[in-house]
């Protein structure tokens, strides 16, 4: 691990760094000295209550933020030193998907898929071809030429997932993907970022205020065969690559794994679970 400029970060086995971050707003202390690091192919859930800094950790590693005191490393770069002609480049190895989804109302459903690809100026065929890729992942090919306001909530955050992993990016950002939707559609939505990290093996932090999500992802795997989540019980011996960061007033209280976490003798946390 880095602490320094200088000193070469293990970029082989981690996506994502955090060292000693800290950050205040108006004297208002956000995180305060948290670290941690994203394996590759990992996918972790950032669970604490409302204003814990969970979603402030997505901005400061997209560079939309800069720390008080700390280092982030993303892909091996220290997004704390970078400047914003650097920030975009790194930013477009990066996907991040929306609450509430983002998407532009006046664009149909193919045109908001492929805007980063057609900012990219990349050729018609190639546009079309990943766009009708990135919807059949989320089961959602009928849709392409619909606008956003003719699409359910759970259908806009699916186009979301898509939009984010056209450029079939390194690292998936999901801020609270769940939220705000029934619990069909959060199942839904939760099996496609099993899938995401089964399939295509992508490291992810998944900022949620739904416990369950977390534990799904950590107590099932998507099955290619069947297209459909399974759980990963005994008969079936997987590492389903999912760990979880508690945060309380802005530090890290948990960082490890479900079992870990329910079995912790944490007065707080055994309260959030509970």
């Amino acid at each position: 691990m880095a602490s320094g400029n200088n000193i070469p970060v293990d970029t082989v086995h981690k996506t994502i760094i955090f060292e000693d971050v800290a950050i205040s707003f108006e004297d208002q202390v956000v995180l305060d000295g948290v670290s941690f690091e994203l394996k590759r192919g990992e996918t972790k859930a950032l669970l604490g209550v409302a204003g814990s800094g969970k979603s402030t950790i997505l901005k400061l590693c997209l560079g939309l933020m800069k720390p008080d005191q700390g280092h982030i490393y993303v892909l091996g770069h220290d997004v704390t030193t970078m400047r914003e002609e650097e920030l975009f480049d790194l930013r477009n190895q990066v996907g991040i998907v929306f609450q509430e989804s983002a998407l532009f109302d006046s664009l149909t459903v193919r045109e908001n898929v492929a805007f980063r690809l057609m900012e990219e100026k990349l050729p018609e065929e190639e546009i079309e071809k990943r766009v009708r890729e990135a919807l059949s992942f989320v089961e959602l090919e009928h849709t392409m030429d619909m606008l956003p306001s003719e699409l359910s909530g759970g259908m806009r955050r699916r186009v979301g997932i898509a939009r984010a992993i056209i450029t079939h990016p390194e690292v998936l950002l999901y801020d609270s993907p769940t939220g705000g939707l029934d619990p069909i559609t959060s199942t839904t939505i939760i099996e496609l970022i099993m899938k995401q990290r089964d399939v295509s093996k992508t490291s992810a932090l998944l900022v949620s205020h739904r416990l369950q999500d977390g534990f799904m992802l950590a107590t099932h795997y998507y099955d290619p065969e069947s297209k459909h989540m399974k759980p990963a019980d005994g008969t079936v011996v997987r590492d389903v690559h999912t760990s979880f960061l508690v945060l309380k007033d802005g530090k890290v209280i948990f960082n490890g794994a479900a079992v870990e976490l329910g079995q912790i003798d944490n007065d707080y946390i055994r309260e959030y679970i509970s």
